[in-house]
């Protein structure tokens, strides 16, 4: 089958960038991602500059493979990364455009390649337990009821690819935030310090340039890992308890 590709090409952050028109031949066994790696082959046979983009499980598990395909982070498949999305979803002689994560505090840096490390600084502001308890404690210890377990399994699921960013209006970071603050005040370990961890890590979302929550909840529909926008709120209620210096 063959395949009509629009891809973003930017040579370095400051250099302008366009879209750029290319046909591939593929099957329907491959993936999003080896297509790419059949234009890039025959693009190095011609001497040309191959097409810049991220990957490396490729197995649905890391996020690093961000793109928007045809408008939509990690395009069209519902639950899934775009490095498992196969090219049997299209049609023979589809067009697909293909552009970077959109947001100021991801900055393009070539192609399809954007920086990201400003989760990481949100990470490292407050995303995990500080609290000095000595020897780690058997993990059966603590008994913790399932249904609380079981939410703070869903929060940590969050892979932190970025799509809940490209796919928001103001470019907000909240899902993955309130994701990365959840998995961790639902449990004791991390109850202890949760109004502080919100505060901080809230702080650092805002000081990246990220913009505010509007609940359209576009971050919810594109998340490859299903994150609930239930987060959200949860992340409100401990952020309004550090400012207020009570639980609300």
């Amino acid at each position: 089958m063959n395949i009509n590709l629009k891809v973003w090409r930017q040579k370095s952050p400051k250099a302008k960038g366009g879209f750029e028109s290319y046909k591939v031949e593929v099957n329907e066994h491959m993936s999003f991602l080896e297509m790419f790696d059949v234009l890039n082959e025959k693009l190095v046979a011609k001497k040309e500059e191959p097409i810049a983009f991220e990957h490396d499980c490729r197995e649905g598990i890391c996020g690093t493979c961000s793109m928007v395909v045809n408008g939509q982070p990690h395009g069209p498949m519902k639950g899934t990364t775009v490095c498992q999305v196969h090219m049997r979803y299209y049609n023979d002689g589809d067009t697909i455009t293909v552009e970077p994560f959109r947001a100021n505090a991801f900055p393009l840096i070539k192609d399809l390649v954007v920086d990201r490390s400003s989760f990481d600084r949100i990470i490292q502001s407050g995303g995990y337990i500080s609290v000095n308890t000595g020897q780690a404690q058997d993990g059966n210890s603590i008994p913790i009821e399932k249904e609380q377990s079981s939410r703070a399994m869903d929060a940590a699921a969050c892979i932190g690819c970025g799509a809940c960013v490209a796919a928001c209006p103001n470019a907000s970071a909240m899902l993955f935030t309130s994701a990365k603050v959840s998995h961790l005040a639902l449990l004791p370990q991390g109850e202890v310090e949760s109004n502080k961890r919100a505060n901080r890590m809230v702080a650092q979302m805002d000081e990246e340039g990220f913009g505010m929550c509007s609940n359209t909840r576009a971050c919810e529909a594109e998340c490859p890992k299903e994150i609930s926008w239930e987060n959200i709120a949860r992340m409100n209620r401990e952020y309004i308890g550090s400012v207020f210096g009570s639980e609300v």
